[in-house]
């Protein structure tokens, strides 16, 4: 196909397809999806060879949100039954995040619920990072918090947060229809005030909440535009008790389309194959690894994922390895320009690879309008099939006596 000899050359000169071509990614029929897979891979492996990199997930507050996100079981009004619990404490978390690194995580992700933290809680998250790294000085720590105040991201990068993750999910138009109690730029806001601070962003998205083709482009444009150095790609978890428990709309082809088109937009990028991967790829998982080249290990926050030794098994067999501490993720280009902004922005453009200033918007010709009218979305053939069987609360790990999942 011309288009994806297009898009591989594009990909490997990192230069950006048009939102056309992004488009017609996600337009290809089954017969295609192997090309596209097989395309989409070489521009994976031109930047990350085949290492996979594994990132464990510790849940320091469970549950008690104040906010409305239609797609989070730990949301306002959740009644999801979900293991719920106040902050962990600095020792507690350490011994969690050790399992992860026992099985491999080159990277541990923070996570507490919540709109924003404190100053206090800012102050916790220090100790607990403290705590990690006495234990594990070369593990990674990427803290998810929610939104960020003045101060705050700096106050994180000088405990010792190397990222700071904060997903923009779905498109600016549509974001009001899955939230309300914040807005898309919030949330943009804050990834710019983790750049600022000089650490690395981690931003991506949620497929599967009913979102056009459209809404998906628009919402990787955006992130192509903030350039975060990881761009984790969730697939909805439609969990009882949300408003969107019904929401089955990927087949694991559609999922592995997106995969492909998020790595054609964002060629030198840590793609992150996140949440719902089990759900919707099933066994279509490990064709996932030639697109992707990050994964969680283990569980989620508030759900369980595959076997940590599945996991392991299933990068094995694929013919993948993990990655060791002692390799850097990031392409030389984007590594070199991190350590320049105090191990933070990646090859963003502008004077001296620096971030824009926090609040500024984003040039008006960044991503494209939206048509005035969307078109009716119409679910992907095959889909809609529930796999609710597959969901499974967490009720292991942080936060319980029982051994995690790593």
């Amino acid at each position: 196909m011309d288009l994806l000899n297009t898009l591989v050359e594009k990909g490997l000169r990192r230069e950006t397809p048009t939102r056309e071509e992004a488009l017609a990614v996600l337009a290809t029929s089954d017969d295609e999806l192997l090309d596209v897979v097989a395309a989409a891979g070489k521009v994976r492996r031109a930047w990350f060879g085949r290492r996979v990199k594994l990132n464990y997930l510790v849940n320091l507050k469970s549950g008690l949100c104040p906010e409305d996100c239609s797609y989070c079981s730990q949301r306002l009004g959740s009644t999801s039954g979900i293991l719920k619990y106040t902050w962990l404490k600095p020792e507690q978390a350490a011994a969690a995040a050790g399992a992860g690194v026992a099985g491999g995580a080159k990277r541990v992700c923070l996570v507490a619920s919540g709109r924003g933290p404190t100053d206090r809680d800012v102050e916790r998250v220090s100790q607990t990072i403290a705590a990690i790294k006495e234990e594990h000085q070369d593990v990674e720590i990427c803290a998810c918090l929610g939104l960020l105040s003045d101060g705050q991201a700096e106050r994180l990068k000088d405990a010792g947060a190397h990222a700071y993750n904060h997903n923009l999910n779905t498109s600016e138009a549509t974001y009001g229809d899955i939230t309300t109690t914040h807005t898309y730029a919030d949330r943009v806001s804050t990834v710019r005030q983790a750049q600022a601070a000089g650490m690395s962003a981690c931003s991506g998205l949620i497929a599967g909440m009913g979102e056009s083709d459209e809404d998906l482009v628009d919402v990787v444009f955006s992130l192509r535009e903030l350039d975060p150095d990881s761009v984790p790609v969730n697939f909805l978890i439609p969990i009882e008790g949300t408003p969107l428990a019904g929401d089955w709309n990927l087949t694991p082809q559609r999922c592995l389309r997106i995969l492909a088109m998020v790595r054609f937009v964002c060629p030198d990028v840590e793609v992150r194959l996140a949440g719902g991967r089990e759900i919707h790829l099933r066994t279509l998982q490990p064709l996932a690894l030639n697109l992707a080249n990050s994964i969680f290990l283990g569980d989620y926050l508030t759900t369980e994922g595959q076997a940590g030794k599945d996991d392991l098994a299933m990068i094995a067999d694929a013919g993948f390895e993990v990655e060791g501490t002692d390799t850097t993720t990031l392409p030389a280009h984007r590594a070199d320009a991190a350590a320049a902004a105090g191990a933070g922005c990646g090859g963003r453009g502008g004077e001296g690879g620096g971030c824009d200033p926090c609040g500024d918007a984003a040039p008006a010709d960044a991503v494209p309008a939206r048509a005035a009218a969307d078109a009716t979305v119409a679910a992907p053939a095959g889909a809609r099939e529930s796999h609710a069987d597959l969901v499974a609360v967490r009720r292991r790990g942080a936060g319980t006596d029982l051994p995690p999942n790593a």
